[in-house]
């Protein structure tokens, strides 16, 4: 894993699991203002290429950077991650936030379990900030581990908040969820005479 600026830890850290710059810029700002130490964790194997990955990755060692925070980031498996998601039958064939999702979800709250374990740390998600993931099936992944705190993020304007500072400092927008499927699914053309149904 490639770890970045360390500095001591204040009492009861936290390990942010990031999925994007624009959703950890608002979740970053909550917690600082809740006085929480925080530890950024910028796992997402699920993202169709190394090449998305890293454009997602410099928005999150941005944050890092402005805020001063650590970031730890794990090393890029999708083909770790594709295996996962297969324990679904016709996993390809599954709805944007289906089962595959559930797996996806699942894939990267327990790598982000076992390092805050194995450092002793708390550990939350920023996916809670988006609009369009459920925060209660999150919550009932993330409680299998010890340890995770439910924050929801879209509370007090959180997504919309993580908005305006994506604006701010410039960042890329992504406009698919990462993988494969969610690409093709937003990206897909229209099928042929569908709108005269």
């Amino acid at each position: 894993m490639t770890k970045y600026y360390m500095p001591p830890f204040t009492e009861n850290p936290l390990l942010l699991h990031c999925c994007c710059g624009p959703c950890a810029s608002s979740c970053i700002e909550r917690l600082l203002t809740e006085k929480r130490s925080v530890i950024l964790f910028f796992s997402n194997s699920n993202i169709l290429t190394k090449e998305e990955f890293d454009k997602r990755l410099a928005c999150v060692k941005f944050l890092a950077e402005k805020y001063s925070l650590p970031l730890v980031v794990d090393p890029y498996d999708h083909d770790g991650w594709k295996k996962h998601v297969q324990k679904v039958e016709n996993y390809d064939k599954e709805p944007e936030r289906g089962k595959r999702c559930t797996l996806c979800f699942e894939y990267s709250l327990e790598r982000t379990a076992l390092y805050a374990q194995q450092k002793g740390f708390s550990f939350s998600t920023s996916l809670t900030v988006s609009p369009h993931k459920n925060s209660q099936l999150i919550f009932s992944i993330g409680q299998k581990y010890p340890f995770f705190e439910c924050w929801d993020f879209k509370k007090k304007d959180g997504f919309i908040r993580s908005i305006q500072l994506s604006g701010e400092y410039g960042f890329y927008r992504q406009d698919f969820c990462g993988c494969e499927f969610s690409f093709t699914a937003r990206y897909a053309p229209a099928t042929p005479g569908a709108e005269e149904e």
